[in-house]
């Protein structure tokens, strides 16, 4: 393999494997055995754990920031001075992020990789995922806050981290969903995003004490 191809390859294998057991449960021997690689090939190209699982969550987090970005660009745009509504901006954040799954091969393995992230208890995928997050959720508040100018900062924080918990447990039930309830059929990235806008929509717009 050239440089190239096995840099590519680890990161296929530390996605897939990072996806199914988790960041801390994931030995660099298991990667690099499953990649048919060495160490040093991983500390050639990443340093370490911490810098690989920093690059995994860049090389999809970035373009699909891009996307999650250019769409809400778009809509403030478009708004101008006129009203905003709240279901505009949240489907131009949500629908980026769940067509991600269908657009990309192994985008199912990234969206499982960061639900993860986001509900176990290491700090060390949270912190990366937060801070290559930055940019997109200041434009996201930014845009709500101009949807539910009457929302006080406070609410409009907390009901957004809602609105992520719920968007991070849909990511981790497209592949399996840890709550098995009876009823629940598969459902493509188009349908789910038509369920979940009008739910956080909902929540967006809830009265506030």
């Amino acid at each position: 393999m050239t440089q190239h191809e096995t840099k590519n390859k680890i990161l296929d294998v530390a996605e897939k494997l990072f996806a199914e057991a988790g960041y801390k449960a994931t030995s660099l021997r298991a990667i690099t055995s499953m990649a048919g690689v060495n160490l040093a090939a991983v500390n050639y190209h990443f340093g370490s754990k911490e810098g690989l699982i920093s690059a995994v969550i860049e090389r999809r987090l970035v373009p699909l920031n891009k996307s999650r970005l250019e769409q809400l660009h778009r809509v403030l745009v478009e708004a101008a001075d006129q009203s905003l509504q709240a279901n505009v901006v949240i489907r131009a954040f949500v629908e980026p992020t769940l067509m991600f799954t269908e657009t990309l091969p192994s985008g199912k393995n990234f969206l499982t990789l960061v639900g993860r992230a986001l509900a176990e208890p290491d700090e060390t995928v949270r912190k990366i995922f937060i801070h290559n997050m930055q940019e997109v959720m200041t434009v996201m508040r930014e845009a709500l806050g101009r949807s539910l100018p009457d929302l006080p900062s406070d609410v409009l924080f907390w009901r957004l981290n809602f609105l992520i918990g719920a968007l991070s447990h849909t990511m981790r039930c497209i592949e399996k969903c840890p709550m098995a309830l009876e009823g629940g059929v598969a459902r493509d990235a188009a349908s789910l995003a038509a369920l979940i806008v009008p739910f956080l929509t909902a929540g967006m717009e809830a009265p506030h004490a």
